[in-house]
């Protein structure tokens, strides 16, 4: 059995909690807060926290499954270890970055456009160390039991009175306008995804280019637009005067 740490320090545990504010699990290796835990919040930062549970090996990564309600385009990194980048995936996201000493927690704040209309968040939760083993953080309370490896939950108090869900073409801009830093620039002027899945960014810093291309489109279109008409009306006037 690979050596574990079991002592674990209420001085950080009891700072993370005031950092951010009332929700967050109690108890669970990864957890997960923020102090707007308010449901429809706009602009809310979420932070985890994996505690680094070997003694003879790092956190190299931690993947994280969202919940419904939340795609990794309404996400975009805040804050995370030297070195470590935001990744987005099918089923979430990513960060990952050098191997950090063993025995230290990862920790990452991630900053989200709107959080759901929900009661609760859960972010089931895979941490993967330098020696290749993997904790896994995705059970949920069945009944009265506790789960041994249970998953992060974020608990949001009900909305604010008159909040509303943001319009899809919002989500859009704000994914275009606050890409991450360490993403990657897309593989083709078409703006598709690089491997790294966020793109928007360099789209955003292509965009006069692409308003040019589709102006001069338009100013084209119109002109040939001008010219078959042009071409009717000649054809018109031909056919009244060989009538007459």
């Amino acid at each position: 059995m690979r050596p574990r740490l079991r002592h674990r320090s209420a001085a950080p545990l009891l700072a993370l909690g005031l950092v951010l504010g009332a929700a967050g699990t109690a108890a669970a290796h990864v957890e997960v807060g923020s102090p707007t835990a308010q449901a429809l919040a706009v602009d809310a930062e979420v932070a985890f926290s994996a505690e680094g549970e070997s003694s003879t090996a790092g956190i190299t990564d931690v993947k994280v499954v969202l919940p419904a309600g939340l795609t990794p385009a309404d996400l975009t990194l805040a804050k995370a270890p030297a070195g470590w980048t935001f990744t987005p995936t099918a089923e979430g996201f990513t960060v990952a970055g050098p191997a950090l000493a063993p025995g230290t927690a990862a920790e990452w704040t991630v900053r989200v456009l709107q959080l759901p209309d929900a009661a609760s968040l859960v972010f089931k939760t895979l941490v993967d160390y330098s020696d290749g083993h993997t904790d896994r953080w995705i059970e949920l309370p069945q009944g009265d039991t506790k789960p041994q490896h249970p998953a992060p939950v974020l608990a949001l108090t009900p909305a604010a009175p008159g909040a509303r869900a943001l319009p899809t073409d919002g989500v859009t801009l704000f994914a275009s306008a606050s890409a991450s830093a360490s993403a990657s620039p897309p593989a083709s002027a078409s703006g598709s995804p690089s491997a790294s899945g966020s793109a928007s960014a360099p789209t955003v810093a292509a965009g006069g280019g692409a308003d040019g291309g589709g102006t001069t489109a338009v100013v084209l279109g119109a002109v040939a637009g001008v010219a078959v008409l042009a071409a009717l009306v000649v054809l018109v006037l031909r056919r009244r005067k060989s009538a007459s």
